[in-house]
């Protein structure tokens, strides 16, 4: 591709992102300093290497998959936060007081409230954590606290209130039989060995096992549900962008965008490194219309994702230095 092709395809890309109008000639005359005739002729060149695709209504063009992908890689450059969006992040960066894994999650809901796109935080899956060990603390006659401790360093407690005359020694028999043959399991797989498993035994030897069982029971689900691994901001944002006008392509983006087990393999990727990545189409092996821009972060020596789902008219320059943003912030916490 000659060098005013690739300013050309770049003009012409960046103005379809920005009005949702195929490019014509006329539009680029002015920019270029040539005749119509002959910017019509480069964008017809475009067209037949693949990277512009002609609008069946209008004479104008607009940017193939093939267009937008040569774009990215090799036209393309993030664009610097401007002061009101970078204060945005800034401020919840700056809050100590916020842990870093909920600072990112409320960073990534604004930048969907900012750019009418879905965001995505996906954490390491609770069941990359084992089961550590499991303490039943008395606090009084009538009340007790499991406390939950897995492998990774997570910790997760829960308060029960007891049946009047519940035997103590008991619960502490249950808690010392799960931890003995329990320990080393994947936390969210506990709650079935609790039940095939222990549950039998303590049948046996427990007068009150089904409040007991409960106990245990309640607690690992508990833990599971709290650890969540996917936070998903923003589903009706994308809505919002033309493409999605049509009822019965919502409706087919809105079922992926509810199913976590298809959010979660915006996660899985062969690709090497840690650098934004920027999946068109096809390639996102999750939905044919849109671009998912990921990047991943380490917190405590787990390796997390930070994700935003668009159209393939997705403003790259801006989606690209936002997440680089987020991720420096997220060093600098580190940092401290």
């Amino acid at each position: 591709m000659e060098e005013r092709q690739k300013n050309l395809l770049k003009a012409i890309v960046e103005t379809y992102i920005k009005t949702v109008k195929p490019v014509g000639s006329k539009a680029l005359c002015a920019k270029f300093k040539c005749s119509s005739a002959t910017i019509r002729n480069e964008m017809a060149h475009l067209e037949e290497l693949g990277y512009l695709e002609k609008n069946h209504i209008s004479s104008g063009r607009i940017p193939s998959e093939k267009g937008y992908k040569y774009y990215v890689e090799n036209l393309m450059e993030a664009e610097k936060l401007n002061g009101k969006d970078m204060l945005k992040l800034q401020t919840i960066f700056a809050n100590n007081e916020l842990q870093l894994s909920d600072a990112i999650t409320q960073c990534m809901e604004i930048i969907s409230e900012m750019t009418n796109y879905t965001s995505v935080v996906l954490g390491s899956s609770s069941g990359d954590n084992m089961l550590l060990q499991i303490n039943v603390i008395p606090l009084n006659a009538s009340q007790v606290v499991a406390v939950v401790c897995t492998d990774k360093g997570h910790v997760e407690n829960k308060t029960f209130n007891l049946k009047e005359g519940t035997d103590l020694s008991e619960l502490a028999k249950v808690s010392e039989l799960v931890n003995k043959r329990l320990v080393g399991t994947p936390i969210n797989e506990v709650s079935e060995r609790l039940e095939l498993e222990i549950k039998p035994i303590i049948q046996k030897q427990i007068k009150q096992y089904e409040t007991i069982y409960h106990i245990f029971y309640d607690a690992f689900s508990d833990f599971v549900n709290n650890n969540s691994n996917i936070h998903v901001s923003g589903r009706a944002k994308i809505f919002e962008q033309p493409e999605y006008n049509n009822v019965d392509e919502m409706k087919r983006l809105a079922n992926k965008l509810e199913d976590m087990a298809f959010i979660k393999k915006i996660e899985h990727s062969s690709d090497p490194g840690d650098e934004v990545k920027i999946y068109i189409g096809e390639e996102t092996e999750f939905d044919p219309n849109v671009t998912i821009i990921r990047k991943k972060y380490t917190i405590d020596g787990e390796e997390k994702t930070i994700a935003i789902i668009g159209p393939k008219r997705m403003d790259y320059q801006r989606i690209v230095g936002l997440l680089n943003y987020v991720d420096a912030e997220i060093d600098n916490r580190k940092g401290e």
